[in-house]
């Protein structure tokens, strides 16, 4: 079954959508029921390595060679064979350098000075620190006997010749270029960038720069999306702040269709709203309007837009507010678009610490509160950043993570323990 014919079927399990009423759908089953009609990009294309950071890898990279590809120091010292751990002096014959080796062997009761990276020279196997012998003229007397190699890295103990180094979809980070430079890999096969198109809507808006009128706000919706989408390296298209007019919003909606891979709009998707956008779903796609068990983020709407029989893209209707935004993206949009983007989409990670303060809470949901995570006395504990309003923008920039509260979860006392979701390195 196509990712059109699935969801127009479900779609039609309901008379009206306006009837479509999943208050039983919780988070987890949303983020389901997204993950099985995501069908990752198929273009390629090669790139130098360095233009390759943050792109999917869409082949495996194989080890052409070993790493290292010779025995060498791991430390400044002096180079010789474990048989002569027992003596307790070495003549220094020679000097190895990284990039220039020692040419010559070395024989029992001998030795050669060597420096961090430089090869092992012919006859040697273990390396004793500079700081673990007394040099005189010629001749080391060694204070420690090192076990036998001993400050080596020894050939391939890196990366082996033919093992898998990295797997496609694996998203390229700055030790990827290092890893895969090593190898002496000038090009890598990714997949070409995911194009999102993102959009506001309602009559309120109002762009940077211009004076505000009664009832207007500026557009800051527009702007958190675009840090959160650059993070994820996709293609951005901008399409600004479009009034409630049908007509535009239509033109608009149609063209994002047309321009990208996934379209991300924010507001008109909420109950009591004007329902041109929910009029414009219907007719140009198959699109359910989902009231989800959390907060904030109630509505959401996930589905495809058809811009013609043989352009589609997929589209995600965020609410309106800016923090509800914000975590409806995190728990929803941005391990869908990995996984468009032919990545692995990895959760956030999430870990069990003390809140000191009380908490509020209806049972019935589940609640993303904006947390600041923080060290007392060698113990990892989190609070509420403090006033939890879906348009208080303040509090996603002060916190450092989501305190998350299950649907059964009630009020909470101070000193109870809670899970939360990290977001450093994440927004």
């Amino acid at each position: 079954m196509t990712t059109t014919h699935a969801l127009h079927s479900l779609s039609k399990q309901t008379t009206r959508m306006e009837d479509y009423d999943p208050t039983a759908m919780s988070v987890m089953q949303a983020q389901q029921f997204i993950r099985q009609f995501l069908n990752p990009v198929i273009e390629v294309e090669t790139l130098p390595l360095r233009e390759s950071l943050g792109r999917v890898l869409a082949a495996d990279i194989v080890s052409p060679a070993q790493v290292p590809n010779y025995d060498n120091a791991a430390m400044d010292g002096f180079a010789f064979h474990a048989d002569d751990v027992n003596t307790s002096s070495l003549k220094v014959i020679g000097i190895a350098f990284a990039g220039t080796p020692f040419d010559g062997v070395v024989g029992l009761g001998q030795c050669v000075r060597i420096m961090t990276g430089a090869m092992m020279p012919q006859g040697t196997n273990t390396v004793v620190m500079q700081e673990h012998v007394r040099l005189e003229g010629d001749v080391i007397y060694l204070m420690s006997n090192p076990k036998p190699h001993a400050n080596v890295r020894e050939a391939g103990e890196d990366l082996k010749f033919g093992q898998a180094v990295l797997s496609a979809s694996h998203r390229m980070l700055a030790a990827d270029l290092g890893l895969i430079a090593s190898l002496g890999v000038a090009e890598v096969c990714v997949y070409k960038p995911l194009k999102v198109a993102i959009f506001s809507t309602g009559d309120e808006l109002v762009q940077l720069g211009k004076p505000l009128g009664v009832g207007q706000v500026y557009d800051s919706n527009r702007y958190t999306l675009f840090g959160m989408l650059k993070r994820l390296g996709v293609e951005l298209i901008d399409l600004g702040a479009i009034a409630d007019d049908p007509a535009m919003l239509e033109k608009t909606l149609l063209n994002a269709a047309r321009l990208a891979d996934v379209v991300i709009t924010s507001g008109g998707v909420s109950v009591g709203e004007a329902d041109y956008m929910k009029h414009l779903l219907t007719q140009h796609g198959q699109v359910m309007f989902w009231k989800i068990n959390m907060k904030p983020g109630r509505p959401l709407a996930y589905g495809k837009i058809q811009y013609n029989t043989e352009k589609s893209a997929h589209y995600f209707g965020l609410p309106g507010n800016p923090v509800a935004v914000m975590v409806t993206f995190y728990q929803f949009v941005s391990a869908a678009l990995i996984t468009l983007m032919g990545g692995f989409a990895k959760p956030l990670p999430m870990f069990t610490v003390q809140c000191v303060q009380a908490i509020k809470k209806a049972a019935g949901r589940t609640e993303f509160q904006r947390g600041i995570l923080f060290e007392d006395a060698g113990v990892w504990k989190v609070k509420p950043t403090g006033a939890q309003g879906s348009a208080i923008l303040s509090s996603m920039s002060q916190a450092n993570c989501f305190i998350v509260l299950a649907e059964e979860v009630g009020n909470l006392e101070a000193g109870t323990w809670v899970q939360v979701q990290v977001l450093e390195g994440v927004v």
